[in-house]
């Protein structure tokens, strides 16, 4: 795989100590953005707060019609999709839930595999629900390379279950495998 235009993460119940655990491991420099969905409760917006105590990139809440810069991680915020755009932008909207969930997994890598393609990694970590399955699966129809945290180390295996009920996944990893080898993945490294 070539250096990848971008990384879209999603999970839910379960997913945030895992999710930790791999910004924890990126290196300093990345030369893509990372995008990142996970279901919480609307009042909980400190995500990126806490994911930015765990590395020296930059992490923020995405914005309606901002632009995505290569090193930096993205959260979508509560109570809206988060969409990306042709353009290469952010759009947030308030359109219905989708598996019960706003932000929904599934629009973020739906909307992602339409602008980056076979360029694209997605990652489909521990969760409730079974929002972000079929997204993943067009991921990996696109030719994009899809991560699924494997069900036995999930603390919720739902999410990840799902997407194997779907399509056999590029890769299928133990958090410990997503932290130490998704670096690998953004350097261009073979695994």
């Amino acid at each position: 795989m070539d250096v990848p235009g971008a990384v879209v993460i999603g999970g839910s119940a379960g997913a945030l100590d895992v999710l930790r655990a791999i910004v924890r491991a990126l290196p300093p420099v990345i030369p893509c953005p990372v995008v990142v969905v996970i279901h919480l409760p609307s009042h909980s917006s400190g995500l990126a707060e806490l994911l930015g105590a765990e590395t020296s990139l930059k992490v923020k809440q995405a914005e309606d019609k901002e632009p995505l810069v290569a090193g930096v991680i993205y959260i979508a915020p509560p109570s809206y999709h988060l969409l990306i755009e042709s353009s290469g932008t952010f759009a947030l909207s308030v359109d219905p839930p989708v598996h019960y969930s706003r932000p929904a997994i599934d629009v973020l890598f739906e909307t992602a595999r339409d602008v980056y393609g076979r360029n694209l990694i997605g990652v489909l970590l521990s969760g409730a629900s079974e929002d972000g399955a079929a997204g993943l699966q067009e991921i990996h129809a696109a030719g994009g390379t899809t991560i699924v945290q494997t069900p036995l180390s999930a603390e919720v295996a739902i999410m990840p279950a799902a997407a194997l009920a779907l399509f056999q996944p590029t890769y299928l990893w133990s958090p410990n495998e997503l932290a130490s080898s998704l670096s690998q993945l953004l350097s261009g490294s073979a695994i």
